[in-house]
């Protein structure tokens, strides 16, 4: 993965309104704004198919970025991002400064592995039902991980990964279960694949007898 993609050129806008933004789509730019860490907000324009390259990938939504802002370079995080209904467009970026020294709070994905080598989906029946796909999470930018893993190799059929379960990096803090017990969710769960129930089962066999006695 290249290190561009973490790296933007932009450029301050002066040009404000619905209508200055329409002009900016049209030119193939992106607006944007970037706000936090006790500054002022900044309105920003960025090269569309840059932001397009970019957000490709997964980490370019939980990744430090770098803005440079007419040779400033900042350091942000992506806190919301609009897209175009149906066209391949982005259309807004909401950009978040960082400070390297203060803790951020943003959501992480989860990736989901090893489910081919558990034993409860191999050989029991079993098959994993996700109830999340990222975790918010608190930390210094200098430890953010880009995901989060969630190993179900050694997951039995019938049980369930909560979010005290998760192995996090050193300084991590999973802001769900900073607020008590009671919020240590679901992640995932083996579940046994449903098959016909025995009065189903019997129903199918008289229904066969039948036929077969008409015949």
């Amino acid at each position: 993965m290249s290190d561009a993609i973490f790296n933007l050129d932009a450029e301050v806008r002066t040009d404000l309104g619905k209508g200055a933004s329409r002009r900016l789509r049209r030119e193939d730019k992106v607006p944007a704004i970037l706000y936090g860490a006790g500054k002022d907000p900044v309105s920003l324009t960025l090269a569309h198919n840059k932001v397009i390259q970019a957000q490709e990938f997964e980490a370019f939504y939980s990744h430090v970025l770098t803005l440079d802002i007419a040779g400033e370079k900042v350091d942000a995080l992506v806190k919301d991002m609009q897209r175009h209904p149906y066209k391949p467009k982005v259309t807004h970026i909401d950009f978040l400064r960082v400070d390297k020294n203060k803790e951020v709070t943003t959501n992480i994905p989860l990736h989901f592995i090893n489910e081919d080598k558990a034993e409860s989906i191999k050989t029991e029946g079993g098959h994993a039902e996700h109830h999340m796909n990222d975790v918010e999470v608190t930390c210094l930018p200098g430890v953010l991980p880009e995901f989060i893993e969630v190993n179900l190799e050694s997951v039995g059929l019938g049980e369930t990964v909560h979010l005290s379960d998760l192995v996090l990096p050193e300084g991590v803090v999973l802001v769900e279960l900073s607020k008590g017990e009671s919020h240590d969710l679901a992640v995932a769960t083996i579940k046994t694949a449903k098959g016909p129930s025995a009065d189903e089962e019997e129903s199918e066999a008289g229904d066969s007898e039948e036929a077969a006695s008409e015949e």
